[in-house]
């Protein structure tokens, strides 16, 4: 069974048994801290095994797309060189929510893998293993489906802690859990390995394919195990893993979907042969690559973005050491959307946007490998014995992307070796620095104020209503609050919008006979809506009803910018092209900032193309529609879902524009026609981040504001050159260029008095030894200045040493040269440092020519005096 077909027989078993279909959802987990990435089949669930979110269904399958390359769960350094790593692989699941249990699931899972309409596995060749104190599920197995119990293995707590077992499931340290039964399937006498449990187990002759773990607790911080609100089941099955055993191969790299891609890498590297380790490497990295930039991660040097780009530089070095000469990576992206485009579609639409960030991130690549290699070839020459300092290993690895194994083939070619033991020291500095500063180790149970109950949201349709209080919390407990109080109140219902979807929450007034509370921000907990805020005056309890009215122009002037965002992304996506994805944004009052995926600055005539197509959705003014739908029918819509969002079973859909220009989900509030945004101008577009680039606008009174103070700078700038408004550009022109030609005059000034400067100081040399030196000050000069009188004074003294200085600003600055005839005998840069500590600075070079500053000029004048004194004692 082709790999392709087993995916969809899964989900049709499944199907048949009441599930619902579940699409995978993004690698990039939502609204989950504790993650890196979407490691397993039940991430998109998490809450709802929790009990915090509902779903309209109860049972649930999916093929899930994973990536585990990062954070706790790092395959990263095996991928490549075992029968089954991978940093990509899909999990086949089924998912109960409080519907069937152990029994069910059990059967469910037999059924499909010996079924003789489905997978037709022999039983014989089946084992499995339980949790040890899980008497239910042995029995299910052995006296309900018959398996026998010499082929039933209980796990105990075998990995050195209380539920520390390869049977107890546990996504991180916090989270759900509960016992687990793994199914392995038995390859056979002939392959090494014994059964799971045994000594042996870590062979390749048992091999576990399906995991079925049974969600009974919710694992706290402090260890606790709480029982969930209702027991589920959470399975997993690795496709690859199930697809080899189905076709008759003992390694995942022999299936057909990575025959396929093994075969298309090997074509582009020149013909490599498909067992080479390193072409598996590429074949595995370029599925993880190109989904985690389809899921919208960029390469950077943090989170996510520098995990993607080890992989990918990875890939590059694999791709060296089997011939490759220039960017070769990018060229699979298409092999792999061929394979599996289908079944993800992303792969096809995103596949302009994979290609173009591989190559880019191939060719930055090349770049740091030069630079790595010239750092490397200059601590080779002042080396001191035959081992490259651990230091030097990591700087290389860590700052410019150097592979370790490419330095030690550097060294060996050399007859050098590394010092490993520096360079493990400085990697666990690293490390440590990196667990400190780690997001992903987030408690998540960690939360709010936990508070009961729902607020209902009026604010779509009004502004203002008469609304009754069912919580004051004064710093977080829940009392009768007074004037001069900070807290937070909790309405039933409310006009005012909650920050969320990157727009800001709305504030306003909460008023009753003889009080008044002055709402600062209004945020969410979980369904309710907190007025965060202070009590001007009278006294607030729960069970007050109150006359909530938000800002009714500020509330406008967000809904302008937030309306104007949506314009901006379609126009984004039509100008840039549809790799352009939504990063981050900010709605505020003041201003729309909008953060989205793209590789390039964007030009000025694109920005003005983008500006264009806003303002004429604007100015057509059409109805923004809303509808209020499922989510297969918004899809079916084309409505966008934005990047990290997550939404629930009802979702708001906003068309906006003539012919649906922009038709995204979005529950903030807006425009009612897109004429009353005004008007919106770009005032920025910048780069905030590796692949991400930022646009800042102003919509309505804030544009004529931006363009009114545009024209007052022009009309200043125009008086200050005597000029008028049509003239200043060419005024303004004609001072740079006269500008330019004084500064160049101004150089060639100061090089003639740098030669007369220097015959001069010729003339002052002392001798030391046979060497002639040179220490003096250049009032007025500047570093350019120094360098030239020193290459000039170099050239007469024949064989000597130079030290000249300046001070501009307050600050020493220094130039030493050592003439080439003398650098056996006195080095610049040991020189330098010399005299830079002595300045109170920093500064270093070649042994020919060094440069440095200072940051105390009153201990100029003894520095130089020194330097005679320094160079008789240094000489070698």
């Amino acid at each position: 069974m082709k790999t392709a077909e087993l995916r969809q027989t899964f989900l049709d078993y499944f199907k048949q048994q009441g599930h619902a279909i579940v699409p995978s959802s993004s690698l990039v987990p939502a609204d989950d801290p504790t993650l890196l990435f979407t490691n397993a089949g039940m991430n998109q669930f998490k809450d709802t095994f929790l009990g915090r979110e509902e779903r309209d269904y109860t049972r649930a399958t999916s093929t899930q797309k994973c990536v585990r390359a990062g954070g706790k769960h790092n395959d990263l350094e095996n991928v490549g060189y075992t029968a089954r790593h991978h940093t990509f692989f899909e999990m086949l699941g089924n998912f109960s929510f409080g519907d069937y249990f152990k029994r069910e699931a059990i059967n469910f899972a037999w059924t499909f893998l010996t079924g003789e309409k489905w997978l037709n596995l022999p039983t014989e060749k089946l084992w499995v293993t339980v949790y040890a104190e899980d008497d239910e599920a042995f029995d299910i197995w052995n006296k309900e489906v018959g398996v026998p119990g010499e082929r039933i293995v209980r796990i105990g707590d075998n990995k050195g802690g209380r539920y520390a077992s390869d049977n107890f499931w546990q996504m991180g340290d916090t989270g759900p859990c509960g016992p687990c039964t793994e199914i392995f399937f038995d390859h056979g006498p002939d392959v090494a390995g014994g059964p799971p449990g045994s000594p042996e187990e870590d062979g390749d002759r048992y091999i576990e394919i399906w995991n079925v773990v049974f969600m009974q607790y919710n694992r706290t911080a402090d260890g606790e195990m709480l029982n969930l609100p209702k027991p589920s089941v959470d399975t997993g099955m690795g496709l690859e893993r199930i697809a080899a055993v189905l076709q008759g191969v003992h390694s995942n790299y022999e299936i057909d979907l990575f025959q396929d891609l093994l075969k298309a890498a090997s074509e582009i590297l020149g013909g490599a042969a498909t067992t080479e380790a390193s072409l598996r490497v590429v074949a595995d990295h370029i599925r993880s690559c190109s989904f985690l930039i389809a899921d919208g991660v960029m390469p950077s040097n943090e989170g996510r973005g520098f995990v993607l780009r080890r992989i990918i530089r990875r890939a590059a070095r694999h791709g060296n050491k089997l011939g490759a000469n220039g960017p070769f990576f990018h060229k699979l992206a298409k092999p792999l959307a061929d394979l599996m485009g289908e079944a993800f579609p992303q792969l096809v639409s995103s596949l302009k946007q994979i290609e173009k960030v591989l190559l880019q991130e191939e060719e930055q690549f090349a770049k740091t490998l030069d630079k790595g290699l010239r750092l490397l070839e200059q601590d080779i020459a002042d080396l001191k014995g035959n081992e490259i300092p651990g230091e030097t290993v990591f700087t290389l690895y860590d700052t410019y992307g150097f592979p370790v194994d490419l330095t030690n083939d550097i060294a060996r070619e050399r007859g050098l070796t590394l010092d490993y033991a520096g360079y493990e020291k400085a990697m666990e500095a690293q490390r440590e620095r990196a667990r400190a500063a780690s997001k992903f180790g987030i408690d998540y149970n960690a939360e709010g104020l936990s508070i009961e109950g729902e607020t209902e949201f009026t604010g779509y349709d009004h502004i203002d209503g008469k609304e009754r209080v069912r919580l004051v919390l004064v710093n977080g407990e829940e009392r009768k609050a007074v004037a001069g109080d900070d807290c937070v109140v909790v309405l039933e219902r409310t006009p005012f919008y909650a920050e969320s979807g990157g727009q800001v929450g709305d504030t306003g007034l909460l008023t009753w006979n003889g009080g008044r509370f002055e709402v600062a921000d209004t945020r969410k907990d979980g369904d309710n809506h907190l007025h965060v805020g202070t009590l001007i005056e009278g006294e607030l309890t729960a069970g007050q009803e109150v006359d909530a009215r938000i800002d009714h122009e500020r509330r406008e002037r967000t809904k302008r910018n937030h309306s104007a965002t949506h314009l901006l992304h379609a126009a984004l996506r039509k100008v840039l092209g549809e790799h352009v994805n939504q990063k981050g944004s900010l709605v505020d009052p003041d201003k729309l900032r909008f953060d989205f995926s793209h590789f390039e600055a964007v030009t000025p005539e694109q920005l003005k193309e983008i500006e264009r197509q806003v303002n004429e959705q604007v100015l057509q003014n059409t109805p923004v529609e809303i509808d209020v739908t499922d989510m297969e029918t918004a899809q079916e819509k084309g409505a966008m879902a934005l990047f990290g969002e997550k939404y629930g079973d009802v979702v708001r859909v906003l068309s906006m524009g003539s012919d649906r220009y922009s038709v995204e989900l979005c529950g903030g509030t807006h425009v009612s026609r897109t004429g009353d945004i005004g008007m919106m101008r770009i005032t920025s577009e910048s780069g905030i981040s590796s692949g991400v680039r930022r646009i800042e606008a102003v919509t309505g009174f804030g544009a004529l504001a931006w363009v009114d103070e545009t024209v007052n700078t022009l009309r200043e700038t125009a008086k200050l050159v005597k000029a008028t408004r049509e003239t200043v550009v060419d005024k303004v022109q004609q001072t740079l260029d006269r500008n330019r030609q004084l500064e160049k005059e101004i150089s060639a000034m100061k090089a003639k008095l740098a030669s007369s400067a220097g015959s001069d100081l010729a003339a002052s040399a002392v001798q030391v030894g046979d060497l002639k030196v040179v220490a003096a000050q250049m009032d007025g000069a500047d570093r350019k200045s120094l360098m030239e009188t020193a290459d000039q004074l170099k050239n007469k003294l024949g064989e000597g040493v130079v030290v000249l200085a300046t001070i501009e600003g307050g600050k020493v600055v220094l130039v030493a040269g050592v003439t080439k005839s003398a650098t056996g005998k006195v080095k610049a840069g040991d020189l330098m440092k010399h005299l830079c500590a002595q300045v109170d600075g920093k500064g270093g070079g070649r042994p020919d020519m060094a440069q440095g500053g200072g940051n105390d000029a009153s201990k100029l004048a003894d520095a130089l005096a020194g330097v005679p004194a320094w160079v008789e004692g240094n000489i070698q």
